[in-house]
């Protein structure tokens, strides 16, 4: 027979326990047995409680830091923006330059698997291949068209832009042989989704960001005000959505919602009017770039484009009090703008958004301290910036003859002898203004008849 054991407490449902003793111990006796001072009980919530706090003061520094570092950052890139801008357009230029290159590292290394481009060692190689044949091909093309009167007189540089494409196609098409050639059994699958991958990130920053490029050299007003017109878009969005936000906008922003979505396109649209009304006074910014050297204490010179002339426009004759009224064609533009800047440019940031839910991470990189990676601070800012291109180029660019294109057509289109009788005609023309002396017009005969 079995010795009963001493000292062994029975849980029961009704909440108590039965001691040594015999005598049953309620809920009450266990809370009054933790106030004693020293119980185990007491001791371990207590110990519970100082972890909680600590876990708490910890998180505070960790965000106090956070808001710190982040704050200071905020300050030295708005900073080195405008410092950029005011120093010249060839500094906007490398800050594009830079976006491009960080923000496809950052995007190509979200869908890499180390482990196997270890394996595979013309994996990173390829990527950035395909990154330098892209960006030779799109800053050749902008070259070649904004500076055809500088590249095509250059010796050395006519057969690069005369040939331009073809060589660019060249380099892709070796590019291509050599990433099917170095195509591995049992990798397949991942060499061809780097290879979509990689063409996917180059069209979606790379393509995009160079027609951002390219409204810097249309005038720095066509980078600057859609730049700043998603930042402060985003600004009121979040200002206007804590303050009286309460419908969600779309379940991949969380955070998003219609009342800050439309307040923000609001405030974007007075925001963008009072901007453009400054900006118009400056040629810095409204010439497009004639000179690289220019910075905004030299300035630039140019005829405006009659979309910056303010204009009367008259009201209908039923309109009471006022029949007429001064406005530059800008001012209706930049609603267009402004509206796409806060209806369409935060699906950029959507789209960001989606993209890392599907892998699962936080930010594209760590860039910028406190911020994340660049891809992070632009993903809106490409689309913002290629609809800026088209929209210029569809309502507001004024085409006419250039000189760049006068010289590509005599260079193109003509042969020696016909360039040398166009250099003849137009020498007696100045000549005949008075621009030129008799001498240095024979002297530019003789050079023709020895021709």
């Amino acid at each position: 027979m079995a010795k009963p054991r001493r000292g062994v407490k029975f849980n029961h449902r009704n909440g108590s326990s039965t001691s040594v003793d015999g005598r049953r111990s309620s809920f009450s006796d266990i809370s009054e047995a933790a106030s004693e001072p020293g119980s185990p009980l007491k001791a371990a919530n207590g110990n519970a409680a100082s972890e909680a706090l600590e876990t708490q003061a910890s998180e505070y520094e960790k965000k106090k830091q956070t808001f710190i570092t982040r704050s200071i950052w905020t300050f030295v890139m708005i900073g080195g923006f405008f410092g950029a801008m005011f120093a010249g357009h060839i500094y906007i230029i490398a800050i594009v330059t830079a976006i491009q290159i960080v923000s496809f590292k950052e995007v190509i290394a979200i869908a890499n698997v180390p482990s196997r481009a270890r394996r595979l060692r013309f994996t990173k190689a390829l990527n950035w291949y395909w990154l330098a044949t892209t960006m030779y091909f799109l800053y050749g093309e902008s070259v070649i068209y904004y500076f055809k009167h500088i590249v095509l007189v250059d010796k050395v540089l006519l057969p690069f832009a005369t040939h331009h494409r073809f060589i660019s196609f060249v380099l892709y098409v070796i590019g291509f042989v050599f990433f099917v050639a170095s195509l591995q059994a049992g990798h397949y699958r991942f060499q061809f989704t780097q290879f979509a991958w990689t063409h996917m990130a180059l069209y979606l920053i790379v393509v995009q960001a160079h027609f951002i490029m390219n409204n810097v050299f249309e005038g720095m007003i066509w980078f600057f005000l859609p730049v700043s017109l998603v930042i402060c878009n985003d600004i009121f969005a979040y200002i206007c959505g804590i303050t009286f936000g309460r419908t969600q906008l779309i379940k991949l922003s969380p955070k998003k919602t219609v009342e800050g979505f439309v307040g923000a396109w609001i405030l974007t649209i007075i925001f963008g009017v009072g901007m453009t009304n400054v900006l118009m006074r400056y040629k810095y910014f409204i010439c497009p770039v004639n000179d690289l050297g220019a910075n905004i204490f030299t300035g630039l010179e140019c005829t405006p484009n009659p979309v910056f002339i303010p204009h009367l426009y008259h009201l209908p004759i039923w309109f009471p009090y006022v029949k007429s009224f001064l406005m530059a064609p800008m001012q209706i533009h930049i609603l267009v703008f402004g509206t796409f800047a806060s209806l369409i440019a935060p699906f950029g940031g959507f789209f960001a958004s989606g993209l890392k839910r599907t892998f699962k991470i936080k930010d594209f990189g760590d860039s910028i301290p406190g911020h994340g990676g660049i891809t992070d601070r632009m993903d809106c800012q490409f689309i913002m910036g290629f609809f800026a291109y088209m929209y210029y180029h569809s309502f507001i660019a004024v085409y006419k003859v250039s000189l760049g294109g006068v010289i590509e057509t005599a260079i193109t289109g003509l042969t020696l002898e016909e360039q040398m009788e166009l250099v003849k005609g137009i020498s007696k023309h100045l000549h005949n203004q008075g621009v030129i002396a008799e001498g240095v017009l024979d002297c530019l005969n003789l050079a023709v008849k020895r021709r």
